[in-house]
């Protein structure tokens, strides 16, 4: 299992530079689990593509139910506590720290593409691609 940030799902879901790097992921590491907070983060991702009329409103909504089929199962709260502490000892936000903390509940790889991320938890934090 491994935690996966919202955009690794946008990049799964929404045609683009990095969807074959998440299609790859997906196939070696097929559990993918992230915090609650997910759903609202790519609601709102997806809230932009309607709005840029990239995708219809009935597109957007079939992504969304799509990828919460993907992470049925494997959605998890955080503690309060261990965030804030993430966001004590870094400069990332506490919606950053929120997919950090599942990781080390989980004692799995966070995969992201956020550089802050990456470089405030190298031990925990993998990039999508090398």
């Amino acid at each position: 299992m491994i935690v996966v940030d919202t955009n690794i799902l946008a990049y799964l879901y929404l045609p683009g530079e990095f969807t074959v790097a998440a299609e790859a992921l997906l196939e070696r590491e097929p559990e993918w689990a992230a915090p609650p907070l997910w759903r609202s983060e790519f609601r709102n991702i997806l809230a932009g593509y309607v709005r840029r009329n990239m995708l219809s409103f009935e597109q957007a909504c079939s992504l969304q139910a799509e990828a919460e089929s993907l992470l049925e199962g494997f959605e998890f709260e955080v503690h309060s506590r261990d965030v804030m502490a993430l966001v004590r000892d870094s400069e990332c936000s506490a919606y950053d720290c929120e997919f950090v903390a599942l990781a080390e509940r989980l004692d799995a790889k966070l995969v992201t593409m956020d550089k802050k991320v990456l470089k405030a938890f190298p031990k925990r934090a993998i990039s999508l691609v090398a």
